[in-house]
């Protein structure tokens, strides 16, 4: 497998440790955190939309829909360990209002920040895989991530730092501003936030975008009126406005679309493969 080669010789330090951790704490549910979803939680990815989510909900047999007060989740038990999906919604406030509620409620091994990025660096292309070893926000903080993988011979795999930022880069001009002012290969608008709320909870913390629109591309200005929209309604009436105002935007919706499906799709691929290879909890100890 991809995964596989890359984590290998990062895991096999933590492989000790992790077969000698005992069972999970018994932790309650936290206020906001999804109902309905056990304490014990080994995988939680965190993405800011369900169609980010979309190539993993369809692969992932038995995912049970949980409403927890502010964000959506996903729950399954997959190849025997714990698997949460959670739909955080866009930004970084809220990805982090999530990230800590399900710190808190489930106390997950694993905390993967993912779905779509923009690109940076013209060597991305649009639908290859980043894996951050850094996140970087536009103050210039940066956070460094235990991943030290050699992407060398996986094509469409590229290991880098992520940018987070508050608002979409639209424009090529933008996105090579930003890549030059903070060496990032790809910019986000939740990963730092999540990053953030893991080493504050002292949580085991991964970023894996993939690439929706690549340095080259330039997204229509709809585009972010569109995403910016908490609910279905909102987007529905956010397209229809920007179909009156200028019908060609339709064209641009509807390839925007075809893009993201085979986004979502790379990413799944890409993260179940990923998820297998991981070290599997310990089994419980007998009193």
């Amino acid at each position: 497998m991809v995964w596989q080669s890359l984590l290998h010789n990062w895991l096999r330090n933590r492989v000790q440790q992790a077969a000698t951790r005992a069972a999970f704490d018994a932790v309650g549910q936290a206020e906001s955190s999804p109902k309905g979803a056990p304490a014990e939680v080994d995988v939680a990815l965190v993405a800011a939309l369900g169609m980010e989510l979309g190539g993993l909900v369809d692969r992932i047999p038995g995912l049970v829909t949980i409403q927890a007060a502010a964000f959506k989740a996903y729950y399954a038990d997959w190849h025997g360990r714990g698997v949460l999906l959670v739909e955080s919604g866009v930004g970084q406030q809220r990805a982090a209002q999530a990230t800590t509620a399900v710190i808190e409620g489930h106390r997950p091994r694993w905390l993967i920040s993912t779905g779509f990025a923009g690109g940076l660096s013209d060597d991305v292309k649009r639908h290859d895989v980043v894996v951050g070893n850094s996140v970087a926000n536009l103050s210039g903080e940066r956070l460094a991530i235990d991943m030290k993988l050699d992407p060398t011979g996986q094509p469409g795999l590229h290991v880098g730092r992520l940018l987070t930022v508050d608002r979409i880069i639209r424009t090529p001009a933008e996105k090579r501003s930003f890549a030059a002012q903070h060496e990032a290969l790809a910019v986000d608008m939740e990963s730092f936030a999540v990053a953030q709320a893991c080493r504050r909870e002292r949580t085991r913390f991964m970023a894996v975008r993939v690439i929706s629109d690549a340095a080259q591309d330039e997204l229509p200005r709809d585009v972010e009126r569109l995403i910016e929209r908490p609910t279905m309604a909102g987007k529905l009436g956010a397209a229809a406005g920007a179909i009156v105002r200028r019908p060609n935007s339709v064209k641009d919706f509807w390839k925007l679309k075809e893009q993201a499906l085979v986004a979502t799709d790379r990413l799944a691929t890409f993260l179940l493969s990923m998820i297998e290879q991981l070290p599997h909890p310990p089994p419980p100890t007998t009193p």
